[in-house]
């Protein structure tokens, strides 16, 4: 009994992103257990904000459990990643910026409504994710190496949208979608993730996307003798990908009502596949569980603001990260499963000799 219910545990895709979920609770409730303080305050504008680690964690994390949704369909259907995901940001957040200013870098108002910015953002959003989704569903080209157009010139493309300048929107109700709404203490961007999963629950439990998805992702051969169409999915994925970027592009430019070219997002897209390997998620396709990957996500912002909470730099933050991905590797492999389980094996079976004398 004991035994099954370890094996069960263990065996369970939540298991990883859970336990380093609680290792990095217990490192910080033992370095500074007020690192999980939360404060009630007022922001310059006098309205209540929530504070604390915490609350930056839910914040922060929400823009990347919105990119791990994609990725996890692109890494599912495609058996690759897409790394052009913050440069595509960019293009999105710099469209949404010459949408709303217009010519002007610094209009005295905002030249379209917000949510027209938005749908254009979405639309340009999508077709990136159309374009890297033909370049691999249609041309058959690696994943990795066909998103690398996009992450080599997509910060050139955004720059040119606006001819390299930097707009600032000028309506304060812009600043809501990465900040607070005046009233609510909880950032937006909790609520923002919230719509975006219950969106992807109802679209998995009510249409056959998740199931084609992996499908196409185990067997491609034996998905197209099933009537599914591996070429499609792809596609799909991506397009859906490039949906989810547009999304996070909001929640970016929103952050500061402009945008800087070369550092918004920047190494974003690793976080985002960190994310979905550390949900147990194989990167080489086929199942996958959405949840394993969003909490993974917060695992990751769970990371990054313990390694600044110590006073880790920005630039060294990405060794830290590859620590996490070789362990990640390591554990992942079948030869260390096996051993673990054997291991587990012996203790338990120790334990009941033990009792029986």
């Amino acid at each position: 009994m004991e035994k099954s219910l370890f094996k069960k545990i263990t065996g369970n895709q939540m298991f990883i992103p859970l336990m380093a979920l609680l290792l990095l609770v217990v490192i910080n409730l033992v370095v500074d257990p007020g690192f999980f303080k939360v404060t009630l305050g007022t922001n310059n504008a006098g309205n209540p904000v929530l504070s604390g680690y915490l609350i930056t964690i839910l914040d922060y994390g929400s823009e990347l459990a919105i990119l791990a949704i994609g990725m996890t369909l692109v890494t599912a259907a495609s058996g690759g990643q897409d790394i052009s995901v913050g440069a595509t940001i960019a293009i999105c957040g710099s469209v949404m910026l010459r949408v709303l200013c217009g010519t002007n870098p610094r209009p005295d108002a905002i030249q379209a409504p917000i949510l027209v910015a938005f749908l254009v953002a979405c639309v340009v959003g999508m077709l990136c994710g159309a374009f890297n989704g033909a370049l691999v569903s249609f041309f058959k080209i690696q994943p990795m190496i066909a998103t690398l157009i996009l992450f080599t010139a997509g910060r050139s493309i955004a720059a040119w949208v606006n001819n390299n300048m930097l707009p600032i929107v000028p309506d304060p109700k812009f600043a809501y979608f990465g900040g607070f709404i005046p009233g609510i203490p909880v950032p937006t961007t909790v609520f923002i993730v919230i719509i975006c999963i219950v969106i992807t629950i109802l679209l998995l439990k009510f249409t056959n996307l998740g199931l084609y998805t992996q499908a196409v992702g185990i067997n491609e051969k034996s998905a197209r003798l099933n009537g599914i169409n591996p070429t499609f999915m792809k596609f799909l994925a991506f397009v859906i990908l490039g949906l989810c970027v547009a999304v996070a592009a909001l929640i970016k430019v929103s952050r500061i009502s402009t945008i800087n070219y070369s550092v918004i997002a920047k190494d974003i897209e690793m976080d985002a596949i960190l994310a979905v390997a550390l949900g147990g998620n194989s990167l080489s396709g086929g199942k996958f569980n959405m949840w394993a990957s969003i909490v993974g996500a917060y695992v990751i912002q769970f990371l990054t603001t313990t390694l600044y909470k110590f006073s880790v730099r920005s630039d060294a933050l990405a060794a830290y990260k590859a620590v996490v991905v070789i362990l990640l590797v390591v554990f992942s492999a079948p030869k260390v499963r096996e051993a673990v389980g054997s291991f587990a094996k012996k203790l338990t079976s120790k334990n009941a000799l033990k009792e029986e004398a």
